[in-house]
């Protein structure tokens, strides 16, 4: 019988949750989603009509149970069952329609430094973002009121005491693990040997962990599309090279392939750690760790 998935991970959105994906998908006893971003406990009976230049989040989101039902028909005898939606975390609708349809599932978010994940958001839409990251942060509130879609909300986006209060009310504190950014980076495998037990699997497995994501500013297009896209090149390679070889390979290529970004203008990493402060001091008490080390 289909069933609904028993963990989700809710972000946050550039924390890492693409790697966390990667990694837990190879586990024997978890099966991920084959849709990495379903995002159906945000946008449930929505019709999406997001006005941002990039339109793929009208195209990819599953709006519907009967869809939703349909990411786990391959569930065979994994016991972790699970999907990674970052907007969940950042959607307030998220929070009340998990607890109806999930209410004892597992939840796991990673946080980044904030003012870091929103340069990130900004170097990640490059492609069609028309405008400085400055500018973008001042043409934000107009943004959103014209129903561009949540990773264009740079600034707001960062929030996450005010974000994870809301799971923290709705949900059994124990069932909710809360990794950093910078421990995902430093330890990759620890935090996610960590989150193999919080799941209740076999934490001795040791997955493939070259997976990095890369900027999306690419100094060839046609090869990023090649990387990224369905097409007939991609689907050949699956067939006659070794996964490991194809994905070690592809992140060598990327990384090739990725321009490298200016810093984030001084006066606006100040503004922004302005911004986010009386949050993240918030946030240290909910989660309780020690977060000075995002104002240097």
């Amino acid at each position: 019988m289909t069933q609904l998935p028993n963990f989700l991970i809710i972000g946050a959105a550039k924390g890492g949750t693409t790697s966390l994906y990667y990694y837990l998908d190879q586990h024997p006893q978890i099966y991920m989603s084959p849709l990495k971003e379903p995002r159906f406990f945000a946008l449930e009976d929505e019709e999406l009509n997001f006005q941002n230049p990039d339109q793929s989040i009208n195209h990819t989101s599953v709006t519907t149970l009967s869809e939703y039902y349909k990411l786990f028909e391959g569930v065979t005898d994994e016991t972790a069952i699970g999907e990674a939606s970052p907007l969940y975390l950042y959607s307030e609708k998220a929070v009340e329609c998990i607890a109806h349809y999930i209410p004892d599932t597992k939840l796991i978010a990673v946080l980044r430094n904030p003012v870091d994940r929103a340069y990130s958001c900004y170097k990640h839409l490059i492609a069609q973002e028309s405008l400085s990251f400055a500018e973008a942060l001042l043409e934000e509130d107009n943004r959103i009121q014209k129903n561009w879609a949540h990773l264009w909300h740079y600034r707001q986006g960062g929030y996450y005491y005010a974000q994870l209060k809301r799971y923290f009310e709705k949900f059994d504190h124990q069932r909710i693990k809360i990794y950093l950014f910078d421990d995902l980076i430093a330890n990759p495998l620890d935090i996610i040997q960590d989150l193999f037990s919080f799941l209740e699997v076999d934490s001795s497995f040791k997955p493939e962990m070259t997976h990095k994501n890369v900027s999306n500013n690419p100094k060839v297009k046609v090869l990023q599309n090649i990387l990224s896209e369905r097409n007939t090149l991609r689907t050949f390679a699956k067939q006659v090279v070794p996964e490991q070889l194809r994905v070690s390979v592809a992140e060598k290529v990327r990384s090739w392939n990725s321009k490298e970004f200016n810093s984030m203008p001084a006066e606006v990493k100040k503004q922004l750690i302005s911004d986010y402060r009386e949050d993240v001091l918030n946030l240290q008490d909910l989660i309780g760790r020690d977060l000075s080390h995002w104002f240097d």
